[in-house]
Formats: structure tokens, C-alpha cells, sequence
């Protein structure tokens, strides 16, 4: 009788949550669809998901003539560059904030805490003060290490929920053994977190490559420096829209966020699990 309740309630949560899964997914799909039609088939056919006829002439336009393939290059090395230094940056500080003791320690977590309210926009004059001082703007690195800078409140406390829960005895026997702080970290803790490295990497590069403001504010000078995100806004005219082209330049720029979900996804859902065990 067990069995089969459970497998009843089973059914009856899948039956529930079966339609809420496909509209959900309904927009995406949309966009996909809408990337193999021409701009008046998307206006005639409305909601349908699937074209009259399958052109692939959109993709061409939009990665040559759109320069989304230009586009394409900045935001994966401005996305890659931010995730590494973020990585690094965030699992320190977890480190230091989960793995010691020091006067003043709640303080710090409260003050990073206390961060998460404060909205992006009210940050930008700062920033591309701060990157204009240190005379890159315009530049991929200035991009960069703005996407990088801010205080990633979320990582760090992922990062200190998960390596306060590891037992002391790792540090104490690489200590014994001679190890210094640097060695511990980088060969001992660090390769523990990877759980916590994938959902990092995965959340950072998904901001990074979404991100419109701050490549927008920092590459407004050059245009070449566009980041997909900016480049699709081309698309839009004062008195016409390719919404053709937009959907096939959409799809392009997510191509690399589900490949790269679809490869990190074990590690992403043992890390979210960690952290909410911690």
C-alpha cells in the first residue's frame, strides 16, 4: 500500500507540474522558433512554435552582418576573465570567514550581508569612476574587473558554509607536514570545494555574460567592445525592430550557458545541496 501511494503521488505531482514546465519554457522555445522565421512570418504566425519554413539566413545576418560574432569573442573572454578572478577572490575570503576566528568577524559578514540591498545602479558612478582613474575604460580588462570587483555577497557565504563544515584534522596534518597557509589552501581545501567552485562558476558566468549596464556604460566609446548582451540591441531601430534577427542572435548567446550547465550540472546541484546542509 505504500508503494502505491507513493507511486499515485508521484503521478499527481508530475501531472501538476508537467504544464507549469512547459510554460515555463514557452518563451525559450519562442525564441528558438522565431529564429528560423522571417520578421512577417513571426507577426503572422503569432504563438506558433513552428515555422512554415525553416530558414537559416537569420544566423548568417546576425553573426557577419551584426558582428555577433565579434560580440561573441568579447563577452566569453570578459565572462571567462570574471569568473576566474571571482573564484579565486570569493573562495579566500570564505576561507579566511569560515575556517578562523578574529575579533570583529560578524561585523564583516554583516557589513557584506548588508551589501545585497544595495541596487547595481547606485554602484555604476563609482565604478566607472574607479575604471576610468585607473585609465581602463574602454578596454576588455576594465569590463572585466568591474564585473569582477563587485562583493559577490552570495559566493562568499556559500564558500564559508562549505569549508566551515570540513574537519580540522586536514589542516592540522598538512600542517604537520609542513605545509604553509598558501599550500593548504590551494592544494587542500580549494581542490575539496569543487561542488562550490561549479556553482560559482556557473552563476558568475551566467551575470557575466547577461550583464547589459555596466559593458554598456564602460564601451560606449568603442563599439567594437560590445558584449552580446549591448551588440543585440542593434537590432532594435527608431521604426523598425529585426525581431528575426534578435531571436537567432538570442539563441547564439545561450548556446554556451546550457553547454555550459549541462557539463557542471552534478557539481552545481551538490554544491546548492552543501550549502543549504550547512
Amino acid at each position: 500500500m505504500a508503494l502505491q501511494a507513493k507511486r499515485l503521488r508521484e503521478i499527481v505531482i508530475t501531472l501538476i507540474l508537467t504544464p507549469i514546465a512547459l510554460i515555463w519554457i514557452y518563451p525559450f522555445l519562442w525564441m528558438v522558433s522565431a529564429s528560423f522565421k522571417t520578421n512577417n512570418e513571426i507577426f503572422r504566425s503569432g504563438t506558433s512554435l513552428i515555422p512554415d519554413q525553416f530558414t537559416f539566413e537569420n544566423f548568417q545576418r546576425a553573426w557577419v552582418e551584426a558582428n555577433i560574432s565579434q560580440y561573441f569573442l568579447n563577452t566569453a573572454l570578459i565572462a571567462i576573465g570574471s569568473v576566474m578572478l571571482v573564484v579565486m577572490t570569493t573562495s579566500m575570503m570564505g576561507y579566511a570567514l569560515g575556517r578562523y576566528s578574529f575579533p570583529g568577524k560578524r561585523i564583516v559578514i554583516g557589513i557584506f550581508i548588508a551589501t545585497v540591498f544595495l541596487p547595481k545602479g547606485y554602484t555604476i558612478i563609482p565604478i566607472f569612476e574607479l575604471i576610468s582613474n585607473l585609465e581602463l575604460d574602454g578596454s576588455l580588462l576594465g569590463v572585466i574587473l568591474a564585473q569582477s570587483g563587485g562583493a559577490n555577497v552570495i559566493f562568499i557565504l556559500l564558500f564559508m558554509g562549505y569549508f566551515s563544515q570540513l574537519p580540522k584534522e586536514l589542516e592540522e596534518a598538512a600542517i604537520v607536514d609542513g605545509a604553509g597557509f598558501l599550500r593548504v589552501f590551494f592544494q587542500i581545501m580549494l581542490p575539496l570545494s569543487k561542488p562550490i567552485i561549479a556553482t560559482v562558476v556557473i552563476m558568475q558566468f551566467i551575470a557575466s555574460w547577461n550583464d547589459f549596464l555596466l559593458p554598456l556604460v564602460l564601451t560606449l566609446a568603442r563599439p567594437e567592445l560590445r558584449t552580446l548582451s549591448v551588440g543585440m540591441y542593434a537590432f532594435r531601430g527608431e521604426y523598425f525592430t529585426d525581431w528575426s534577427g534578435m531571436a537567432a542572435a538570442a539563441t547564439i548567446a545561450i548556446i554556451p550557458v546550457i553547454l555550459l550547465f549541462l557539463v557542471m550540472q552534478r557539481y552545481f546541484i551538490e554544491g546548492i545541496a552543501g550549502a543549504v546542509k550547512s
